[in-house]
């Protein structure tokens, strides 16, 4: 099994119950208890579990969205290809508005060295984008929405994110919803998270969205908008031809990585 399987076999353990002792996820991932341990190292350094003796404790809560330090860690070669397709639809000089979320950040590193003026709305996008630059120096403009910041996701919301964000105009947003549904589009798993999605995509002449398949497996509450919304939708998904029918039936551009 690929560590990154292993990772989200642990977390769906620590989903049912608050605590699991190493000898358990040997058997579930059919790992070596060396490794086992190994992963719960990372995954700790992730905020996604305490280590305790023998196994560990999940700081996930039953039922809860995954936090920011989880979803890093899956699905990670799939989202740099996202990313990188996403960077290669924008156009240097382009004003681009940039979601918040783990496939967010790996947009932002995609761009660290172009020419944009990007509006990040989280903290780990924001440094992923001011530690990069190309050859020349070169690296983004950078547009703070302000606002509060969401503990653990470290992304911005609020009414003042969210008046910044609807006093501008940008080229391009960058969506990356919490869930896609072909019934009710663009979803979010609370309120606040929703509402910056809903203005970044209503100040911007274009809307990309980065989904990763598993992101059309997920279930949110919270629409943000339909999908004759979108423009372009990268994603690797696999989709059937009832599927692109259904996209197509909305006008919506896909790019498959």
């Amino acid at each position: 099994m690929k560590t990154d399987d292993r990772h989200r076999v642990i977390a769906e353990v620590l989903r049912r119950k608050p605590e699991v002792g190493v000898e358990e996820l040997m058997q579930a991932c059919g790992a070596s208890g060396a490794t086992i341990r190994r992963d719960l190292e990372v995954l700790a350094a992730h905020g996604v579990l305490r280590r305790v003796h023998g196994g560990a404790r999940s700081l996930i809560g039953q039922g809860q969205n995954p936090g920011y330090g989880q979803r890093e860690l899956e699905e990670q070669d799939g989202k740099r290809r996202i990313a990188a397709a996403v960077a290669g639809l924008l156009a240097d000089r382009e004003h681009v508005w940039l979601d918040s979320g783990s496939t967010a950040t790996a947009v932002a590193r995609a761009v660290a060295g172009r020419e944009l003026t990007l509006m990040p709305m989280s903290l780990q996008a924001l440094n992923a984008v001011a530690g990069g630059e190309d050859a020349n120096g070169q690296h983004p403009a950078l547009l703070l929405p302000g606002g509060s910041v969401v503990p653990g996701e470290l992304s911005f919301c609020g009414p003042l994110a969210e008046s910044n964000i609807r006093s501008l105009r940008f080229d391009t947003a960058v969506l990356t919803p919490c869930a896609v549904d072909f019934k009710d589009g663009l979803l979010g798993h609370d309120l606040d998270d929703a509402a910056v999605k809903t203005a970044g995509l209503d100040s911007a002449a274009r809307v990309v969205v980065a989904a990763s398949a598993a992101k059309w497996e997920a279930h949110a509450r919270v629409l943000v908008a339909g999908l004759a919304r979108v423009d372009v939708i990268v994603t690797d998904r696999t989709f059937s031809a009832q599927e692109y029918a259904e996209l197509k039936k909305y006008s919506v551009e896909v790019v498959s990585v």
